[in-house]
């Protein structure tokens, strides 16, 4: 019988902090509109984002999905990542005209969906190709 030997440990790596992410394409269809709104809440549970703050991110979400399947073409990307006190969302589709806020009368029904990203986030934009409208939210005191 072999005498017992002694295994050291495996040497250990702390792994570095990877950003909390999701990227989903759909198909263009109104229908889309509230599976984004799903997506993004369930992500943003599982990311402790709630109250107001979410509700905030879901109608953004909902705003720039609708955006790219009324004015776009093609598919719609999703993307939103979350990283130390921001959370960006991007919305992608094959238009390459850029979105931009439009003055719109009382009595339109529709046309302020931009206007309400840009009250509600930090920052917005529009890609230089013109095919994806992004925004920022600040999400204060994440937790590792």
């Amino acid at each position: 019988m072999s005498p017992a030997t002694a295994v050291a440990p495996a040497a250990t790596k702390a792994l570095p902090q990877t950003s909390r992410a999701f990227d989903v394409v759909f198909t263009s269809d109104p229908a889309c509109v509230s599976q984004a709104r799903r997506t993004t809440r369930a992500f943003l549970g599982l990311w402790n984002v709630n109250g107001e703050l979410a509700e905030n991110i879901v109608l953004a979400v909902s705003e720039l999905v609708t955006n790219a399947v009324e004015h776009g073409t093609g598919d719609v990307g999703l993307r939103v990542r979350y990283d130390d006190d921001e959370l960006r969302i991007e919305v992608t589709d094959g238009n390459p005209t850029p979105a931009e806020l439009r003055a719109v009368g009382a009595e339109a029904v529709s046309g302020r969906g931009l206007f309400l990203v840009a009250v509600l986030a930090r920052k917005w934009g529009v890609s230089k190709d013109g095919k994806t409208t992004w925004c920022v939210f600040r999400v204060p005191g994440r937790r590792a």
